[in-house]
């Protein structure tokens, strides 16, 4: 037997060790044979970004120094400093703001709104319903310290049924009032389609044809380097996230970002710490080496994710499941969304991606009434940052149609694991027949 049947041989019997049958791996190799092209093509963008954030790194001289321990106030923080310089060149923005004290996405999209929004003005969604957590920051659902309870009122216009805006819906909602429109990249706990740059870039052109003064945020949370270029890069004049997805490379332990024009970022200052102290403190507490060195690896880690994505799309889309996006089409974040239309498919799927993980492997998940949410929600995540979703995960609401999403991933390697291991448990549990 040659050296390549051997060591073939061993990977099949260790895949079954860990738990995976050998038509569960075959079905998997012979979808993975038909990926080659659209891999090449998401390295060549990895590399892209890959460049394109070491350039950035370059041109503010990041030195050694930068990683230093910094406490207290937080005075002249040069690694902190120096790192929202870095953001403000990935994403050529006047400025940014990239900080631990913003403990998630949720944070970030609400200081960036609580920080340019005052009483009378109205937040416009022109992509339908944001994500379930900011529900309660916008007072959609009541809550205490809501935008609603400040005096901002909230509308919205539903895209049309092929996922497409309501040009003229939008038209109509742009009211005097309109202070700032916010457009969700991703789809959220959605089975709609997720937005590209060159999508965002026509909404943004459409909203400021009308009125040039309104203030154009964009949630681009799991967006990050998927593609070449950012919304940053079409006209928004906000971009923000949560560096415990895309851009924290996996090794970011916490923070968020807000990048944009130097005005609003001033005024996200001024909201997270106090008026008149702003950007000037905030200790960064010794975590800027993994805040520089998960930005270097952003690019390569998000790439790892996108390939296990559209692995999980062609697997599940050829078994007959709906898949958004569908295998074969372009994709603008990292997420997958697939709908069982019943609960036992979504928590069997997840029960897979828990048992591929190398933390709390052991650990099964159920579904619980998680806050910030109007169901219970089912989540899965053996990460090594707890609640990292740039790290192999999958979570959804236990409400129809019952789809999971998808996402993460450190490694494709470990993405693959992960799909082939949901898939494994999806026929244990008798709803999928190979």
């Amino acid at each position: 037997m040659s050296k390549e049947k051997n060591c073939d041989f061993d990977i099949i019997s260790l895949y079954r060790e860990l738990g995976i049958r050998r038509e569960v791996l075959d079905f998997g190799r012979e979808i993975e044979a038909g990926l080659e092209k659209r891999f090449a093509a998401i390295d060549g963008v990895a590399e892209y970004n890959q460049l394109k954030v070491i350039q950035a790194m370059q041109k503010n001289q990041v030195s050694e120094g930068c990683f230093h321990y910094a406490s207290g106030y937080g005075y002249n923080d040069v690694g902190r400093d120096t790192l929202e310089e870095v953001y403000a060149s990935v994403f050529h923005t006047e400025s940014a703001l990239v900080r631990p004290q913003i403990t998630c996405g949720t944070h970030a999209l609400a200081l960036a709104l609580s920080a340019n929004l005052r009483p009378g003005d109205e937040l416009l969604s022109p992509v339908g319903k944001p994500y379930d957590t900011l529900e309660e920051v916008i007072g959609i659902r009541p809550s205490k310290g809501s935008l609603a309870e400040y005096g901002v009122s909230y509308s919205q216009v539903e895209l049309l049924e092929d996922g497409t805006f309501d040009f003229d819906g939008i038209r109509e909602a742009l009211r005097e009032n309109t202070k700032l429109v916010t457009i969700q990249r991703s789809k959220g706990y959605q089975t709609r389609p997720s937005f590209s740059v060159g999508q965002i870039g026509e909404l943004i052109r459409f909203v400021k044809d009308i009125r040039p003064d309104i203030i154009c945020m964009v949630d681009n949370c799991y967006g990050e380097f998927v593609e070449t270029i950012e919304p940053s890069d079409v006209g928004a004049d906000l971009v923000v996230g949560s560096l415990i997805k895309n851009p924290g490379g996996g090794l970011a332990p916490i923070g968020g970002y807000i990048a944009g024009r130097k005005d609003l970022i001033d005024a996200c200052g001024f909201r997270l710490t106090s008026p008149g102290l702003g950007k000037e403190v905030g200790a960064s507490l010794g975590v800027m080496q993994s805040f520089y060195q998960g930005l270097f690896l952003a690019p390569t880690v998000t790439a790892s994710a996108l390939k296990a994505a559209i692995f999980a799309a062609n697997i599940y889309e050829k078994l007959g499941f709906a898949v958004v996006p569908k295998g074969s089409e372009s994709r603008h974040d990292i997420i997958q969304a697939v709908t069982f239309g019943k609960p036992e498919g979504v928590i069997a799927f997840c029960k897979g991606i828990q048992a591929a993980a190398p933390v709390d492997s052991f650990v099964t998940p159920i579904p619980w009434a998680m806050p910030g949410y109007d169901s219970d929600v089912i989540m899965a995540a053996g990460a090594f940052v707890q609640g990292s979703s740039i790290e192999l995960s999958a979570d959804g609401p236990i409400k129809p149609p019952y789809a999971v999403y998808f996402q993460g991933g450190l490694t494709w390697h470990h993405g693959r694991l992960g799909i082939l291991m949901s898939l494994e448990h999806l026929v244990r549990e008798g709803v999928v027949v190979l």
